[in-house]
């Protein structure tokens, strides 16, 4: 038995989230179905974190054990051959048993795009946020900073989430602006359901000035999620890299800078 992980790369506006369904088109689903039939046997992935509908990934790694043997470029010219444009592998590689694509991660990565102008972007309507509103960025970052730490963060939790405790620990969060473009970075050992979504549309609130910056830090401390931001959109997000221990050196994802 040998134990692959691999990097995938996906456009999630046409799917109900990473986690496979019963009626619904999921990134999971979709995903074995063409491990498998590069395979010619059934391919059961596990993946660092559960993405939701319309969310984006450039980073979210996976693993799963089988018999079968392939090279990998056989795995990664297969797979994206059975796959459709809006999720693409880009590596796989042989990992030790040790090796667990959730339980073994240490930080994950996400990132938001916001663009705050009178028109909307026809080539970014599904990556972007369009805000109507002007934002104060520096406003936004400066609030940003009593997030970081660790923290109950029920203010910013799903009501549906089901995770067992609503404490994070987030290394850093960024909010930075170039022309009409907004990018929020957030890194954190794990996020409780909406978390990051909840994050940005109380930050914009901030950015519109409907609330000072303090009104951020006494959210986290009233553990109150009634009483925070709307979620913002979907998509705006995406899972940008997940973060192992050094010895297990996996590559680096192909990563939208766009040169800031």
């Amino acid at each position: 038995m040998t134990r692959w992980a691999a990097c995938i790369e996906y456009d999630g506006s046409g799917y109900h989230g990473w986690q496979s369904q019963p009626h619904a088109a999921s990134v999971q689903d979709e995903l074995e179905a063409a491990l498998s039939k590069v395979a010619d046997a059934p391919i059961r992935t596990v993946c660092s974190g559960r993405t939701d509908t319309g969310v984006h990934a450039q980073g979210q790694i996976v693993h799963f054990d089988t018999e079968v043997e392939r090279t990998e470029r056989a795995w990664l010219m297969g797979s994206n051959r059975y796959l459709s444009d809006d999720i693409a592998p880009q590596w796989f590689l042989r990992m030790p048993e040790s090796f667990h694509a959730r339980f073994g991660a240490y930080a994950r990565e996400y990132r938001y795009w916001i663009i705050d102008r009178d028109a909307p972007s026809a080539l970014w309507r599904r990556r972007a946020w369009h805000s109507h509103h002007d934002l104060d960025a520096p406003a936004m970052h400066a609030a940003a900073q009593a997030l970081v730490g660790h923290h109950d963060f029920s203010a910013f939790r799903a009501a549906g989430c089901q995770a067992k405790s609503p404490w994070r620990t987030v290394d850093y969060l960024t909010v930075v602006r170039s022309g009409d473009w907004l990018r929020l970075d957030i890194r954190a050992n794990a996020f409780l359901h909406h978390m990051v979504r909840n994050i940005v549309g109380t930050l914009a609130l901030v950015g519109r000035g409907r609330y000072p910056g303090e009104w951020v830090a006494g959210l986290l401390e009233q553990g109150d999620r009634r009483l925070a931001g709307m979620t913002a959109p979907a998509c705006g997000l995406s899972l940008r890299r997940v973060h192992y221990p050094e010895p297990f050196r996996l590559p680096e994802p192909a990563l939208d800078d766009m040169g800031w």
